[in-house]
């Protein structure tokens, strides 16, 4: 949320949102003053509705952003990219909907899975969660949005990786 109000975005796209948590928490702190959410739960974006009537909810999905390009000053995509097959077209979709900055977080491997380990969580897998098909430490997740977009903010909320990246074209 601190990341996203330096920006001072009009208008906020969350792909991935699911009910609209974090679109909710931008609106309580007066965050942007056009927020969307998109995420490919149908059942998801019902509940959202329900609970959030205020926010503008739609189903879609991250390979196909139902948005014209240079959209939104912010797009958000949050513990997202870890559990696409495709993480690379994901995100050239976040940045083609993108007018200003992009703000990403996945789980820091291994650290996120040794976390879920010593806690006891999914044992047989090592630590890793079923639904995580990528894996990225900060750096090669730096690497991998430094590919579309310009890095202005690393953060390593335990056990996350958070940038902030801006777009140059």
């Amino acid at each position: 949320l601190s990341e996203a109000e330096r920006l001072k975005p009009e208008s906020i796209l969350d792909v991935g949102c699911g009910e609209g948590f974090t679109l909710e928490r931008l609106m309580q702190r007066r965050i942007g003053k056009s927020l969307t959410g998109v995420d490919f739960l149908k059942t998801a974006i019902e509940i959202g509705k329900k609970e959030r009537p205020d926010l503008d909810l739609r189903v879609g999905n991250i390979y196909e952003i139902p948005f014209k390009d240079n959209t939104f000053d912010l797009v958000i995509c949050s513990e997202v990219l870890e559990h696409v097959e495709h993480p690379e077209k994901g995100l050239a979709e976040l940045v083609r909907v993108a007018k200003h900055y992009c703000l990403l977080s996945v789980p820091n491997e291994p650290i996120f899975m040794a976390s879920n380990f010593l806690r006891g969580k999914n044992w047989s897998r090592l630590g890793n969660d079923i639904e995580h098909i990528q894996h990225w430490t900060t750096w090669s997740f730096q690497k991998f949005v430094g590919e579309k977009l310009k890095i202005r903010v690393v953060r390593q909320p335990f056990p996350w990786t958070l940038i902030v990246g801006e777009k140059t074209v």
